[in-house]
């Protein structure tokens, strides 16, 4: 990853705050030189691996069809979080009018993991998985969805249908682009049209991310 030291995030709470939101994320494998990659939302599991890899793991599930679980265990692995993303007009910056000087560009938080890729095809295995995923996304809910509200044995019919993975976490690169490098002017205007297009998420980490600028 390109990674310019203004771009590094401030702390490591920050990068674990994408990485344990669970959302849809890439994974991207790669076997004999070939790279295959699914999209599927994977939760970070933070303590201790098997193999006692302090950075955790990263599990879910992919469809036994899918042709990337002939990469095989062992594979080298990338996972691509990705937080609020947009692009940033240069009609915000002040300096438009001043010199003419600017370009438009775009701002993003991504966070690329590294490790290696484990198959899981244990009933047990893939049963607490989907459960633990299910009782991350529906945990805001008022009446959540519960895996045993659904008949045990269609339950079964799906787990017989899917592969579990798992990324032992290696190493870890974050890059959080969000303005750092404009002025205070321009920052200021970057974050006032990204609250007047909706776009609060990625206005609120530019504003965090640039608060100590002057």
């Amino acid at each position: 990853m390109y990674l310019p030291a203004h771009f590094q995030a401030k702390e490591d709470g920050d990068i674990l705050k994408v990485i344990s939101s669970g959302g849809a994320v890439d994974l991207v494998s790669n076997f004999s030189g070939k790279l295959n990659v699914s999209t599927l939302p994977m939760l970070h599991r933070p303590f201790p691996s098997a193999n006692g890899n302090s950075m955790g793991t990263l599990v879910g599930h992919l469809a036994k069809a899918n042709p990337q679980l002939r990469d095989g265990t062992g594979s080298d692995a990338l996972v691509i979080f990705r937080g609020p993303t947009g692009y940033i007009s240069p009609a915000w910056y002040p300096t438009k009018l001043e010199h003419g000087k600017v370009v438009p560009t775009w701002d993003y938080i991504a966070v690329h993991v590294y490790g290696k890729l484990i198959l899981h095809d244990e009933r047990d295995w893939k049963l607490g998985l989907v459960t633990e995923l299910t009782n991350h996304h529906e945990s805001s809910f008022d009446k959540p969805w519960s895996v045993s509200d659904a008949p045990a044995d269609f339950i079964e019919g799906q787990l017989k249908a899917i592969v579990g993975v798992e990324v032992e976490v290696d190493r870890v690169e974050a890059k959080f682009k969000l303005s750092q490098n404009r002025s205070r002017a321009e920052i200021d205007g970057v974050i006032l049209n990204l609250r007047l297009l909706g776009h609060s998420e990625l206005a609120d980490a530019v504003e965090e991310a640039c608060s100590s600028k002057d």
